[in-house]
């Protein structure tokens, strides 16, 4: 409320009484200077003040006149600096004092400045003077007026006490009254002496010029009287009659009174029309009207209000925040609810509040996952803090049941042997499967087979038959076949009564037939493949084995059959029995069928690695019926088509064999020397050598021969004998499988001796295998290098993927990019082919050649029978490749499909993913349940529970969700400080969002970018 000066206290008496003595003797001098004395009064009493000062300033100088004259010039000369606010006023009026101690005007001259300065409305300076007056020279009206003045100056000056004494003594002055009551009341009101202030003011209170201001007060002071019903009547009274500006402090008194009154309801519309402190609310503001939303059961209006309540921690937020769960809890918003609920537990203002907020906190963390701690850990938190609660038995009956539902099996097993083992044994030994099962799908499969032990032991029939089964499947993995197979039989009785078991019979089928017991393996498959609710991709690969094992027993009609039976049904490995089918009819002599079945490879198959090994067979096949043509076009082919192909150095040989036979000497020198170009030192070169020989003995052109054999460095005809010794001896020794350091040892002596010779890719191919299986990667390096300078050999394909898994395991992309692509090229063995081309796919992304590493992903996604953990890598690179080109839409798109199938900490980067994209559209809601679905079941993986946090903030931001902004963006900074570059982004995420609220609420402060914040005493 605006203090304003009465217009009795600007009343100022000015009587200025001047006693001219004549004197006889006057000169007429100084009768000059009397006149031109009076004119300067007459200049200053019409406030001319400047010019009046000329004349006084003169008179002063004048050495003719007399003292009392010069005397009185003085006092004007410094009452003219004064008005005219001169610095040397003060001076002057010290110097007048000074100069004339007894002068009639000293006191006087001290009063007027002091009213001076009071009428200017510079207090202070008015305070000053008024001290030094001498009361007792003042008439009593003065004295009245010097009392209020000071007074008020006081007040001014928010000296309240001294104030309150010059009021007092004015409250019945006939002129003063009514003014020193009102002000006498105010400074009452201002000390929250409320009953002194009530009783003085409603003295006045129809005086009409403070009316309003006295109500105002009155409404007040009742409200804080706890008077609320007398508050609310006063209010509703006044705000019929002030100003739009006014209505809001009336507004807010009314509203808090009704609140007070548990009259909520009435309540909400005044606390609405509240504007707040220039124009901005407060915590205690929003908590009130949010409460009384609460209270009506309009739970979204009160989170609303309860969420615009941040940066502050006291009671009014913790009661806050704990009715802000409820509300969260009455609109089906669990995770929403955790994080209000784990505010409201973690501040000490209200105990009662604070274990309520944390039972319902450790319950939603196991209903909905915790993004902070693993769940086990709240319960047990709880459970350390509220010994003596009443939910104890409730809680810690959850903590084993969150262990397992978070799949932390290692978690479980330790809390269970920590918390009297013997009895939870029974679920220790249930929980050990589970484990060993986990440890088995990580690829741990040593570290499993003694938790599946541990459950072996269990009184329940399925735990036990359930780790027999995982058992066995274990050592079939470690390739110890003989275990595996006797586990498996244990369990064939067992079969139907437990899932786990549907595969039994086609891993007891696997288990034989990788111990060769064909006939064993075949009635296993036979078992397995009558089952009709067995999948159809399974039943194919059972139908491919069980056509291998009769092919291995030499029963050729039975393999054929079963191999047909998967060409039928273009099964994945379709091309593989087609041409197994036609190596099974060149046994059986019926190469019109072998040639039909070989063509069908070639021709049916457009993605298939069997591809060159057809051409190959075709061509021999077609040289074996005498169709020479036909056996020329598929040599060329296979050429043509496959340069690189395994097959390449034999197809030349056999052509070059071919052509000699048709007496076509020249076109058989011609692939015979292709061979020595491309081959070297690979055992068709020598072969082709000799049949080379023959050609020139033929011929009678031994000197040619001779020549052509000198130009070939890996023929040393002197040396050959003594290189076939040194080589013999180590090779024995390799296969022997000698110590290592002796097997490198004679190797290392070869390749020194006998640079280039005969054995010399052999040699360096088995110096590297050796140092590989002992670990010395880095110095089988060279030697693979020596092998793969060659051209393609029996050797080459092993080189190319031992030496680009070496370099993938240093992560030397650049060094094993080349390799994979020529291993792709080159290799026979399926498995390699598709460990080429999932590298060159990984490495290529690596590298950031993000559109090549799309190529291969798509490459390896049109392959028929895939694992589903390599379509999932596929699937992940182009997803992250797209999201990094920028072509968010494919991403996207990719992103989706991987969430459909994936497990572990892939889906959990889908899931972020896609969260991301909805955040980006704009759609808020469905991006935090996306969120939510990520921390309820994939919060082990922290990084990307982590990383949806940030976009959780930012989507409750964009739902106007303040608290739950804030809070998921305080506690990312506080809980998650290892993931320095999230924390960066969520502390600018923090600073946005607090400016702009800074903007609105009085209780929240702007951060200042790099500048540390104040920490929390609590």
């Amino acid at each position: 409320m605006k203090l304003a000066f009465s217009k009795k206290s600007n009343i100022i008496f000015i009587t200025f009484l001047l006693s001219i003595n004549s004197f006889c003797q006057q000169t007429i001098v100084e009768t000059s200077t009397i006149t031109n004395f009076n004119n300067a009064v007459s200049l200053f009493n019409n406030k001319a003040y400047a010019a009046a000062q000329n004349t006084f300033d003169d008179i002063i100088k004048d050495v003719e006149i007399s003292n009392h004259l010069k005397s009185d010039a003085a006092y004007y000369d410094a009452m003219c600096a004064v008005r005219l606010n001169q610095p040397e006023a003060d001076k002057k009026i010290l110097s007048f004092i000074n100069d004339n101690p007894n002068s009639s005007k000293k006191n006087r001259a001290i009063y007027n400045v002091a009213n001076y300065y009071f009428a200017n409305k510079k207090a202070a300076y008015a305070l000053k003077w008024y001290g030094q007056v001498d009361i007792a020279k003042l008439s009593i009206k003065n004295r009245e007026e010097l009392n209020f003045k000071m007074g008020y100056c006081y007040l001014v000056t928010k000296n309240l006490n001294l104030a309150k004494n010059k009021f007092i003594q004015l409250i019945n002055s006939p002129l003063y009254g009514n003014d020193s009551r009102y002000y006498f009341g105010y400074i009452a009101y201002k000390m929250e002496d409320y009953g002194l202030a009530e009783s003085t003011l409603k003295e006045i209170e129809d005086n009409d010029t403070y009316r309003l201001e006295i109500s105002y007060y009155l409404l007040d002071i009742n409200f804080k009287a706890g008077k609320f019903e007398r508050s609310i009547r006063i209010g509703k009274e006044l705000i019929k009659s002030v100003k739009r500006n006014q209505k809001s402090e009336i507004s807010k008194i009314i509203g808090e009174s009704f609140f007070n009154l548990k009259q909520y309801a009435e309540s909400i519309p005044y606390l609405k029309d509240y504007k707040g402190k220039k124009g901005k609310w407060n915590n205690t503001d929003f908590y009130q009207l949010g409460y009384a939303y609460y209270k009506q059961n309009d739970f979204e209006n009160a989170i609303s209000n309860f969420n615009k309540i941040i940066d502050q921690k006291n009671s009014v937020s913790q009661n806050a925040y704990y009715h802000l769960g409820e509300c969260y809890m009455k609109l089906g918003k669990k995770s929403e609810a955790l994080n209000a609920f784990k505010s409201a537990s973690e501040m000490y203002f209200n105990q009662k509040i604070k274990e309520d907020a944390a039972l319902n906190y450790a319950k939603l963390s196991y209903e909905t996952g915790n993004p902070f701690k693993s769940v086990a850990e709240v319960l047990q938190d709880y459970l350390n803090t509220y010994p003596k609660s009443k939910a104890y038995d409730e809680i810690k009956d959850l903590v084993i049941a969150s262990y397992l539902h978070q799949r932390d099996y290692e978690g479980a097993l330790v809390f269970l042997n920590e918390k009297n083992a013997r009895k939870n044994l029974p679920i220790i030994q249930e929980v050990s499967l589970y484990r060993g099962i986990q440890l088995l799908n990580d690829n741990k499969i040593k570290e499993a087979i003694p938790f599946f032990a541990k459950s072996l032991q269990s009184e329940n029939n399925e735990v036990k038959t359930r780790a027999t089964y995982w058992e066995a499947e274990s050592y079939y993995l470690l390739q110890n076949y003989t275990t595996a197979l006797g586990k498996f039989m244990t369990l064939n009785n067992k079969k139907n009564s437990i899932q786990d078991l549907f595969l039994l019979d086609y891993n007891i089928g696997y288990s034989n037939f990788k111990l060769k017991d064909y006939k064993n393996a075949i009635a296993a498959f036979d078992i397995f493949i009558q089952n009709d609710t067995i999948d159809i991709s399974f039943k194919n690969d059972a139908m491919v084995r069980l056509g291998d094992c009769h092919f291995a027993l030499r029963d050729y009609n039975k393999a054929i059959s079963s191999y047909k039976t998967v060409v039928d049904n273009i099964g994945a490995d379709a091309d593989y029995a087609e041409y197994q089918i036609a190596i099974s009819y060149g046994f059986l002599d019926d190469n019109a069928q072998k040639l039909k079945a070989l063509t069908n490879v070639v021709n049916n198959y457009q993605v298939s690695t069997l591809k060159d090994d057809a051409l190959f067979q075709l061509a021999n096949t077609y040289t074996a019926v005498k169709d020479n043509k036909k056996a020329h076009q598929a040599y060329d082919r296979l050429a043509e088509k496959y340069p690189s192909s395994v097959f390449l150095p034999k197809a030349l040989v056999r052509q070059g064999l071919l052509y000699y036979s048709e007496n076509k000497n020249f076109e058989a020198l011609s692939k015979y020397k292709e061979i020595t170009s491309r081959f070297p030192n690979s055992p068709d070169a020598l072969e082709a050598v000799a049949n080379a020989r023959n050609i020139y003995i033929d011929e009678g052109n031994i000197e040619d021969y001779v020549e052509w054999i000198r130009s070939l460095k890996f023929i040393n005809i002197s040396n050959s004998d003594l290189d076939n010794t040194a080589f013999a001896s180590a090779e024995k020794m390799y296969f022997e499988s000698k110590k290592g350091e002796a097997i490198i040892a004679a190797l290392s002596k070869y390749v020194q001796s006998f640079p280039g010779g005969i054995h010399w890719i052999k040699a360096n191919y088995y110096l590297a295998d050796v140092l590989y299986k002992v670990k010395e990667f880095d110095k089988s390096i060279s030697y693979y290098e020596a092998v793969l300078e060659e051209e393609q050999n029996e050797f080459s394909e092993d080189a190319l993927s031992k030496l680009s898994l070496i370099y993938l395991e240093k992560d030397q992309f650049n060094n094993a990019l080349p390799l994979l692509d020529r291993l792709e090229q080159e290799a026979y063995a399926t498995e390699n082919v598709l460990f080429a081309q999932s590298n060159l796919m990984k490495g290529y992304y690596e590298t950031e050649a993000y559109d090549l590493a799309i190529d291969y992903a798509k490459k390896i996604l049109l392959r028929d029978k895939l694992e589903k953990s390599l379509e999932n890598d596929a699937k992940i690179i182009i997803a992250r490749a797209a999201f990094e080109d920028g072509d968010l839409l494919t991403a996207e798109d990719f992103y989706n499909e991987i969430e459909e199938t994936a497990t572990g900490e892939l889906k959990a980067e889908a899931l972020y993913y896609n969260a991301f994209f909805k955040n980006q559209q704009d759609d808020y809601d469905v991006s935090n349940k996306i969120v939510q679905k990520l921390i309820a079941n994939y919060s082990a993986y922290k990084y990307w529970a982590v990383r949806s946090y940030i976009i959780m903030g930012k989507n409750y931001y964009g739902l106007e969700d303040i608290y739950q902004a804030t809070f998921v963006l305080e506690n990312i900074i506080k809980n998650f400080k290892q993931f320095e570059e999230i924390v960066e982004e969520a502390k600018q995420e923090l600073i946005i969002i607090k400016n702009n609220e800074a903007k609105k609420n009085n209780s929240v402060s702007p951060i200042e970018e790099n500048k540390p914040e104040k920490k929390d005493k609590n």
